[in-house]
């Protein structure tokens, strides 16, 4: 493995091996080969069992060592499988102990992997503990891949120390559809705390006047918005996460724990109450005047962005390159479409224009939304995503939370939710319920089509075929906006473009 990067550490005692081993939990991913070598009594076992119990995120999770058995299979968060080679006959009989499938299913933990080096994939993390001292000595050699997230789960470790929290417990906690991840992060109070991975990445290529995608559509790139939009909210009452420390320039970010119950039942269907709750909060926040401009350090201000024309047909574009190449099994737009389409959204958004304006959250669903049962008011619903925050016609944020991107809404409550938030409105008057609706109308279709675009995008691009579950529902929530007579243009589109049944 000459010319691969090389990671040094030292570890100072056994706690720290241990902690180190949890640490790569979290680096490593379904494919990934760790090979792990050293003299006897270096720690090579203690690093296994602490990495497997962090992937099971169970401290007693028996760990029996396979040095008889020659692989112990683990059915975790990832699958694991544990191979101790030290008995191995002959190299080629790793194949006959099911390494290949191991591999393709999940992560493979290989110790003693010298007695079968040939057959070990090449692009494998080579990991060597040898005594130093009182300690040991860690060399990792691994492909650059491999070796960035071994260095970002390092860097977090630093600065979680960095913040007061030396030899806290790490544990996977969640990704989602960007590039963000969570990790929860226990110290010695007991208390559980939330840390937000978000590491910072190139600039993609130009989409639109030289500025790559999320210039154009407004798509935070770092924790300034986040930290702005997080204090704030908070200054208001609203239940958003406190920020304990944050590295901008690393993408770090430590941050109060919400909780962990949602507005889904058990069986992922929402609670109404809970939902009722969340547009009663929607409301409040509607009604009041958010600063544009927002004080973060003493050197920089967040300037909140408007949702503009640009953004929004951005957007609505990906129905145009996703979407209808999907449907049509790869068969582009036509330029007549294309011409169409974004001429009858150039209408539609000069149909906003006098609509009602304020801070919008942008993804305002049941994924981001924390219940707090042992709260009241607005602070029983807790708000965790808001990066993305604009300033634009408040109806987006109501059609975020009514038709739901990842769970059904169905009718009776949609239509309580709405009833609920018209009635809260009016009672501080100044509300204009008819243009409301109408840029309700609007901003339904408008997210609708991005997420009929974007579910198709995760599929083929970023290979996250799971979100095309919600293309039906994300159809049917079309369908309903597009009963409101000013987008009939848009409907008739639809319907000739295949996208919505003509009876809609």
């Amino acid at each position: 493995m000459s010319g691969t990067p090389v990671i040094s550490l030292f570890l100072k005692d056994e706690a720290e091996t241990i902690r180190f081993g949890e640490d790569l939990a979290l680096a490593l991913k379904r494919g990934d080969c760790l090979a792990l070598s050293g003299d006897l009594g270096a720690g090579k076992s203690s690093l296994a069992r602490a990495f497997l119990r962090a992937m099971a995120d169970d401290d007693e999770l028996d760990v029996p060592s396979p040095t008889f058995t020659l692989v112990q299979a683990y059915d975790l968060r990832v699958p694991v499988a544990h191979f101790d080679l030290y008995r191995l006959g002959d190299p080629a009989e790793l194949t006959e102990l099911g390494f290949d499938e191991a591999l393709q299913d999940g992560i493979c933990l290989v110790e003693w992997p010298e007695m079968a080096s040939d057959e070990l994939p090449a692009d494998r993390i080579a990991l060597k503990l040898e005594h130093e001292g009182l300690g040991r000595k860690v060399t990792i050699a691994a492909p650059e891949k491999q070796a960035a997230r071994i260095r970002r789960v390092l860097a977090i470790r630093d600065f979680i120390d960095a913040a007061g929290y030396t030899n806290a417990k790490r544990r996977f906690l969640t990704g989602d559809a960007s590039l963000r991840a969570y990790e929860a992060v226990y110290a010695g109070d007991g208390k559980r705390r939330v840390l937000m991975d978000w590491p910072p990445l190139p600039e993609g290529p130009p989409v639109l006047d030289g500025k790559p995608y999320p210039k154009v559509a407004h798509i935070a790139e770092n924790a300034y918005p986040f930290v702005a939009i997080a204090n704030v909210l908070r200054q208001e009452g609203f239940a958003a996460p406190e920020i304990y420390q944050v590295d901008y320039d690393q993408g770090i970010l430590l941050l109060e724990d919400l909780g962990t119950d949602g507005v889904l039942d058990l069986q992922g269907q929402p609670i109404a109450d809970r939902y009722r709750a969340s547009v009663a909060c929607l409301a409040h926040l509607h009604s009041l005047t958010i600063p544009q401009d927002i004080r973060v350090t003493d050197s920089h201000v967040h300037h909140i962005p408007d949702f503009d024309r640009t953004a929004m047909k951005m957007e609505v574009r990906l129905v145009l390159d996703w979407h209808l190449p999907w449907k049509r099994g790869r068969t582009a737009a036509s330029g007549a479409e294309r011409d169409e389409y974004l001429a009858i959204w150039d209408r539609l958004i000069d149909e906003l224009e006098a609509s009602e304006k304020s801070l919008l959250l942008r993804d305002f669903h049941s994924p981001n939304i924390i219940w707090r049962d042992n709260e009241r008011g607005i602070a029983r619903v807790g708000l965790i995503d808001f990066q993305d925050a604009m300033i634009g016609p408040t109806a987006y944020d109501l059609a975020s939370i009514v038709q739901d991107a990842r769970v059904t809404v169905p009718p009776d409550l949609f239509r309580q939710l709405m009833d609920d938030y018209l009635s809260l409105r009016r009672t501080k008057g100044g509300f204009d319920e008819a243009r409301f609706l109408k840029s309700w109308a609007i901003m339904s279709a408008q997210r609708n089509c991005k997420l009929a675009g974007l579910w198709v995008r995760l599929m083929q691009r970023d290979g996250k075929p799971g979100y095309m579950r919600h293309m039906p529902r994300t159809l049917s929530y079309l369908s309903v906006a597009l009963e409101h007579e000013t987008l009939a243009p848009l409907r008739d589109w639809c319907v000739r473009a295949g996208i919505v049944p003509s009876e809609s």
